[in-house]
Order: structure tokens, then C-alpha cells, then sequence
């Protein structure tokens, strides 16, 4: 069911409950008034009639054939005059009688002076009257005709006008829906047309303060997002096209060349399989390089996350790079004693943070001439703050704003073996725990790399 239809479905539901109680209360206030007018009828009429019996200025028998003729054409009001001892002096038909007088009734119209009450469809009342210093029981009663027939008018005309009134509302309450949603509608046919190819379409938003406006907007945001990934995607795909095919097409040209000649000696077979052995391992970092750079870009909460201490990861990160490195020197420097272990302790992944502090650790070593890298730990309020320096050949400022995109690499680096995946690759994992990272440099005298982690709160 469309939204359209569904909100004119419960505009229509709700205004019809609303008619309905209207409806119903004007009925039940009708019939009320009706009931209560009709009483009152009853009461003048009784006390009329009695009058003229009492004071002897109609007959009897005058009043009861008046009573029998007009009973024919009229709701005409059944009166009974009595004493209070249960003597009955006057009834207008006795033969009839609507109102079956009993002592029962007889006493309670004394003590309660006055009683309205129902004999089936007969409206009645009972009432002590007072007439030459005597006390006398009166009864009355009559079928209320021409009221009920006011009232069954009444109740056709609500129905009518309820049963309308809500076809009306119907209509309304749709156009209304389908002007309300005429922006929705054009919003989706232009989400609809936006594909792969024109991703840099964007919605109008012509109210930015209202839902559709809102919604408009999340859109475009989300599109930039949509953009900005198609776009790293495709650049991703070119350049990692671009690197693998340096080394596989240097591994071919070294296996090529081996098989140009039918024999060679022993010691030129041993310099194409160390090239080719060269080639392989440089094809494995890249590929390492990449697969870590997609690990990188999950989902927060896709990661595993745990407490850790960020001087344990940092030693592990040491130990990784000296490893493959005997030649490198790696300081870790505290600046602060620390009391509270939680002070270096950050909520985050020890692959991806690992990875991370190793690709700064061996930039540091790799680009100085002493192989040394210093690494200077410190907190202050809520977050860790790690340095890693060097005394290297240090970066140019152009480089620094390129530094993090991936496979780029600087002009003064090109003599030394890199794929340039390390520094985006740092920053998409600094970024993933929430921390961020920022490089100073002098060319000549070093880099210094300095990254700020939220600790656990003290």
C-alpha cells in the first residue's frame, strides 16, 4: 500500500471516529431534550385536566369522550386523578389504563412527591397535587409521537450528512496526501535516474528547513560519500594495476632472459633467481601492502576492538621492524612517568594499530642515514600521544599535503624502494580508532610524525 493511500486511510479512519462521537452526541443530547420536554408536556396536561375535574367545570363523561376521540388522531395524554387513601376519582380510560396504578406506586409518588418513569414505549408521571387545601395523586401518560418523529429526522439527517461529510474528507484528505508527497514522488524519480555515470547529480532542495528538505539533503550527502568511494575506488584499481604490473613485468623480463640462452653457468642461474627471488618478495610487500590498505577501510564496526596498551604495541611494532631489519635502531622514550596504566591505554585493533606503528617505525629508519628511529610516548587529558622522529633526508612541504594519498611518493624518496602505501595506510587506520595524525618536516633535518589516540577516560 502506498504511503498516499495509507494516510488518507487514517485521515479518513480518524475523522470518521470524530464525526461518529459528534454524531452520536448530538443524537443522545437530542433524545435527552426530547425526553425531558415530553415530561414536561405530561405534567401541564395532567395538572390541566385535573383542574377540571376538580372544579367541576368539565364532566366526566365530556373529558373521557374527548380523551377516546382524540386518542384516534393524537398522542392524547391518559390522566388518572386519585386520593391519597388509593380512591380513584377520575380516569380518563380505566379500560385502557397505561399506567397500572398500585398502592406500591400510590406511596412512593407521596414520599417522593414527584416520579417520571417509562410504561414500555409510554412516557408517564405520578405527582402529588395540591387544590383546596387537599393533596391528590395525579397520573399521566402518553406515547410521544411526534417527538420520536423529530428525532428519527434528525437521525437520517446525521446520517446523511456523516456519510457525506466523510466522502468529502475522502477526496480532500487524498489531494491533500498527493500534494503533500508530489515532492517525495520527484524525488525518487530523480534518485532514479542517478547511476554510476552521473553520480555527480545532485537533489534541489527548494526548503532545507522542512522533512523533505532534510531528506533531500541526506541524499546529496550521501551521493558525496557515493562519489568520493567510486572515485577511491577507481583510483585504487588503476594505480594497484599500475604496481603490480612493474614487478610481475620485471620478474617475466628476468625469467625471459634466463631462458634466451640454452646453458649458462651456475653462477648467472644464481643472479636470475636472486632477481627473480627479489622481484617475488617486493610483489609479496605490495600485495601485503593492499591487503592490509582493504582491511583498513572496514567498517568500524566490523573491526575487532579491545583495550590496549599502547607501550606493548609499540615494543611488538619494534620487534616486527628489527626483525626484518638488523640493521635499524628503534628508542622508545617515555616523557612522563605514568601512574594510571590507563593513560596509554587506548580502545582499538592490535593488527591494524601494529601495522601502523611498523610502517612509521621502518619510514623513520628507511629515510635517515643513522637508520634511527625515536619514539617519544606522552598523554595529557583525554587523549595518548605518540611521536615517532628521525634525523632523515626530511619532506618537502609539497609532498607533505600528498603525503596520504595512496602511491604517491615523494620527489626525494624515488632512490629508495617503497610502494607508497604506508602513510594512507597509517591514516586510514588512525582514523578507524578516532585519532588523527599530522607530519612536520625540514628537508635535511628530519620528520617528525605525531599521532593523538583517545586513552581510556581517568
Amino acid at each position: 500500500m502506498k504511503i498516499r493511500t495509507k494516510l488518507t486511510l487514517q485521515y479518513v479512519g480518524a475523522t470518521a471516529v470524530i464525526f461518529s462521537l459528534i454524531v452520536l452526541s448530538i443524537y443522545l443530547f437530542s433524545e435527552k431534550n426530547r425526553e425531558q420536554e415530553f415530561f414536561r408536556e405530561l405534567k401541564k396536561e395532567a395538572v390541566t385536566k385535573a383542574n377540571l375535574y376538580l372544579s367541576k367545570q368539565a364532566d366526566a363523561q365530556v373529558m373521557q369522550s374527548i380523551y377516546r376521540n382524540n386518542r384516534e388522531f393524537l398522542d392524547e395524554v391518559e390522566v388518572a386523578v386519585y386520593t391519597k387513601d388509593f380512591k380513584l376519582l377520575y380516569h380518563d380510560a380505566q379500560d385502557i389504563d397505561i399506567v397500572k396504578e398500585t398502592p406500591t406506586l400510590i406511596n412512593s409518588t407521596i414520599k417522593n412527591t414527584e416520579l417520571a418513569f417509562y410504561e414500555n414505549q409510554y412516557q408517564a408521571i405520578a405527582m402529588v397535587y395540591h387544590y383546596s387545601d387537599s393533596e391528590y395523586i395525579i397520573t399521566a401518560a402518553a406515547y410521544d409521537g411526534q417527538g420520536y418523529t423529530k428525532l428519527n429526522n434528525l437521525i437520517w439527517l446525521l446520517f446523511i450528512l456523516w456519510l457525506s461529510g466523510l466522502a468529502v474528507l475522502a477526496v480532500l484528505g487524498y489531494i491533500l496526501a498527493r500534494e503533500a508527497l508530489a515532492p517525495v514522488s520527484k524525488i525518487v524519480n530523480e534518485v532514479d535516474l542517478i547511476s554510476e555515470s552521473n553520480l555527480n547529480t545532485r537533489l534541489v532542495a527548494k526548503n532545507t528547513y522542512d522533512e523533505l528538505g532534510e531528506l533531500s539533503e541526506t541524499f546529496n550527502r550521501m551521493l558525496d560519500r557515493l562519489e568520493q568511494s567510486f572515485s577511491s575506488q577507481k583510483m585504487f584499481v588503476s594505480n594497484v594495476s599500475h604496481e603490480l604490473r612493474t614487478p610481475l613485468s620485471a620478474l617475466i623480463a628476468e625469467l625471459e632472459v634466463a631462458l634466451l640462452r640454452d646453458q649458462r653457468s651456475n653462477e648467472e642461474y644464481k643472479i636470475v633467481i636472486s632477481n627473480a627471488l627479489n622481484d617475488a618478495k617486493e610483489l609479496k610487500k605490495l600485495t601485503g601492502g593492499l591487503l592490509d590498505l582493504a582491511k583498513a577501510n572496514y567498517d568500524a564496526t566490523q573491526v575487532v576492538i579491545e583495550n590496549l596498551r599502547l607501550d606493548e604495541l609499540l615494543l611488538d611494532a619494534r620487534e616486527l621492524v628489527l626483525k626484518a631489519n638488523k640493521d635499524y635502531s628503534v628508542n622508545l622514550i617515555f616523557d612522563q612517568d605514568v601512574e594510571d596504566e590507563r593513560l596509554i591505554t587506548v580502545r582499538g585493533n592490535d593488527y591494524l594499530l601494529k601495522i601502523a606503528f611498523s610502517n612509521l617505525i621502518e619510514n623513520s629508519c628507511k629515510f635517515s642515514d643513522d637508520k634511527t628511529s625515536y619514539i617519544q610516548i606522552s598523554f595529557y587529558d583525554e587523549k595518548a600521544i605518540i611521536r615517532f622522529s628521525d634525523t632523515g633526508i626530511g619532506i618537502d612541504k609539497e609532498d607533505i599535503e600528498n603525503l596520504f594519498i595512496p602511491f604517491y611518493r615523494g620527489k626525494n624518496s624515488t632512490h629508495i624502494k617503497g610502494q607508497g602505501i604506508g602513510m594512507a595506510l597509517v591514516q586510514k587506520i588512525i582514523k578507524l580508532h578516532k585519532g588523527t595524525i599530522s607530519v612536520h618536516s625540514h628537508i635535511g633535518e628530519g620528520t617528525v610524525v605525531t599521532i593523538e589516540i583517545p586513552h581510556i577516560i581517568v
